[in-house]
């Protein structure tokens, strides 16, 4: 391999790597706040199926399909092109960060479940006996635990949402992957660009991976302790 070509490549692909992180930081955030509320509505007669509707669309059709449903398809109704969203929805930073935000949202909504099924009707009592009330339980007794319980599954849609982003370049968004096609397309090099860009993934996905474990065991001393 090219030295001095390497060098450039890492180095441009690396200027990606701010909104490779933004996308990523945001789809979760958002994805886990409307997990939550999901979770929440299912606990209600008039909420449960629309959200397992939801879920089941968005874990049963690829990303990739998705982002451009939300770029490119909502701009052909004219209705949306009229109204006050337009100018959010044209941009394509907004369609990509949506569409991952939904996407992560049907994913996480499942893994919380989980955590909020592993929460013991004992813990729940012990509470109510305490005097809590039923938001204080959820605050402090069964959200906790469940989050707990969730964090090994959730580590994973972490990672998978990092290299999801990868899917916005499709929508010329110019994160890594999206500089790295650029590239291609200039040098023909499509060898050491995209390996230089699966380097730059693996290491941000260890990253990633180390520092869940090292948040697991902070919440888990217990646990780890004994091993």
């Amino acid at each position: 391999m090219d030295n001095a070509f390497f060098s450039q490549t890492l180095l441009a692909l690396l200027g990606g790597l701010p909104l490779t992180l933004n996308l990523t930081l945001l789809a979760l955030i958002g994805g886990a706040l409307l997990a939550v509320c999901f979770n929440l509505l299912r606990l209600t007669r008039l909420g449960h199926y629309p959200v397992r509707f939801y879920i089941w669309l968005f874990r049963g059709t690829p990303l990739l399909i998705q982002i451009f449903m939300i770029y490119y398809g909502l701009g052909s109704f004219e209705l949306v092109r009229d109204s006050v969203l337009w100018p959010v929805l044209r941009e394509p930073y907004w369609c990509g960060l949506i569409a991952l935000i939904l996407n992560d949202a049907a994913y996480t909504s499942e893994i919380l479940r989980g955590g909020l099924n592993a929460v013991s009707p004992q813990s729940i009592e012990a509470a109510k006996v305490s005097g809590m009330s039923s938001r204080k339980i959820f605050t402090r007794i069964t959200l906790p635990i469940a989050v707990r319980q969730a964090l090994p599954a959730w580590s994973n849609e972490v990672i998978s949402m990092l290299k999801a982003t990868s899917l916005v370049s499709t929508i010329s968004l110019m994160e890594m992957t999206g500089i790295a096609d650029a590239i291609v397309s200039s040098t023909f090099r499509a060898l050491e660009v995209f390996l230089t860009a699966a380097v730059i993934y693996l290491i941000l996905s260890l990253i990633v991976s180390r520092l869940l474990t090292l948040l697991e065991h902070r919440l888990s001393p217990y646990q780890f302790g004994a091993r």
